[in-house]
């Protein structure tokens, strides 16, 4: 009896100790692991295992911005603001599309008063009040325009009849001349070329009277042009100063003073390329007419006059004109009067790209022949001979007015930025000097 309970004892101690191991044992499995961070000890156990010691490291992705070249960025912002400069260029082009007779009448108002303007400053000058002036200037420029204008037509309508009977002859010559000529050509070829002629005149004819009922339109368009620019002119001359003050009010304050000191020198290289451009066409006009006139061209008054209006197109203009007077030369005075007229010509332009407009334009309007031609073409294309005469005037102002903001806003940043101090001089050493005082 005395050893069953030992015995006993023995299993429940040894059943107490596998208790304690167990206890032991299932805290050390609830405990955090040594790798796991200490302020994700406490999360649950259904998340994700950390990756394992033996799998490769995975590099974090860079940003997206700094992933692109440099150049492509720069490309990209280069090329929406290109986008935003184009569309609205484009929305500008439809608003003056829309409204293209009162933007070339106002334009055309702008270039008159360029050319009339020296006349009132004189005429107030010597005491006449401004409306007087005004009235005197736009009334005296206005007849003479006129003038000119009627005197062309008349001539033209003057000397049709007899223009028409020396074509028919000139074309009867040339017509020998050609059989004649060592181009081989014959007498069959210049008939079918005639009656190609005719033919195609008569395929036409629907199309020339619709042109000739849209010519009335055009007329009318024209006689609203002309009443807008007179009336245009007038109030330029009369009040353009206000004008411009009023316009200023308009421009952001920040650019108010870079636009007021702008506007002037735009001003005057205006006025030097109208004052500079009549000067050039008139000297053209009467060289070349003087000229046509020696040689017996007929019309020789008429078209110097339509040489001086078209020199207003910069190249493009004294190439057509001259190229009119060659031709009515040839038809009526045969080759030879017109090889002539062209040498005349081509002499005349010459002296008059290479000495004239140099020395008369200087060089505040002067332009790159290059950006002449693409101005006259792009202009043309635009609004027509009224685009081809006002697009070289506009590039000359623009070229004038960027260069004036491009100095300004350089000079402005030279003065908003500090003065360098010297390396190591105190603020006394480079403080402004004392006003000395007055002696009393």
């Amino acid at each position: 009896m005395s050893r069953v309970p030992g015995w006993l004892g023995r299993i429940g101690a040894g059943l107490s100790e596998m208790g304690e191991r167990l206890n032991e044992k299932r805290a050390k499995d609830d405990e955090p692991d040594a790798h796991e961070p200490d302020d994700v000890a406490g999360e649950e156990l259904d998340q994700v295992p950390p990756p394992p010691t033996y799998a490769p490291a995975v590099a974090a992705r860079p940003d997206p911005a700094a992933a692109v070249p440099w150049g492509m960025r720069v490309a990209a912002e280069a090329g929406w603001r290109l986008l935003v400069l184009a569309g609205t260029l484009w929305v500008l082009m439809k608003v003056i599309s829309a409204v293209q007779l009162v933007v070339l009448a106002f334009v055309a108002a702008l270039l008159i008063t360029a050319l009339l303007q020296p006349t009132v400053a004189r005429l107030r000058r010597v005491g006449l009040p401004r409306g007087l002036a005004t009235a005197v200037t736009a009334i005296l420029g206005f007849v003479i325009m006129g003038l000119v204008g009627w005197f062309v037509v008349w001539q033209v309508m003057e000397n049709a009849d007899k223009l028409s009977g020396q074509v028919q002859d000139g074309i009867e010559d040339l017509r020998k001349w050609l059989l004649n000529s060592p181009f081989h050509v014959t007498e069959d070829q210049i008939n079918d070329i005639a009656t190609s002629l005719r033919d195609a005149v008569g395929a036409n004819t629907e199309e020339l009277t619709s042109a000739g009922l849209e010519g009335v339109t055009v007329i009318v368009e024209a006689l609203t042009g002309i009443l807008l620019a007179m009336f245009s002119t007038l109030f330029l001359l009369y009040d353009g100063r206000r004008i411009w003050l009023w316009f200023l009010k308009l421009v952001p304050a920040q650019a108010r003073p870079g636009i007021a000191g702008a506007g002037p020198r735009a001003w005057r290289t205006l006025t030097a390329y109208v004052r500079g451009t009549v000067i050039v066409a008139m000297i053209d006009a009467i060289f070349i007419g003087l000229g046509i006139y020696f040689l017996g061209v007929p019309m020789a008054v008429p078209l110097a006059v339509i040489i001086f209006l078209a020199s207003f197109v910069p190249l493009v203009g004294a190439v057509v004109s001259g190229a009119l007077a060659v031709v009515v030369a040839l038809v009526t005075q045969g080759v030879f009067t017109a090889v002539m007229a062209l040498a005349v010509v081509l002499a005349v332009q010459q002296i008059e790209g290479h000495i004239l407009q140099p020395f008369i334009l200087g060089r505040a309007v002067r332009v790159h022949p290059l950006a002449v031609i693409l101005s006259v073409a792009a202009g043309g294309m635009v609004a027509g001979i009224g685009g081809a005469v006002v697009a070289v005037p506009l590039v000359a102002v623009t070229n004038t007015v960027v260069g004036y903001l491009r100095a300004y806003s350089r000079e402005a940043a030279l003065k908003a930025a500090p003065k360098a101090q010297p390396q190591g001089a105190t603020d006394a050493d480079v403080a402004p000097p004392a006003e000395p005082q007055q002696q009393s």
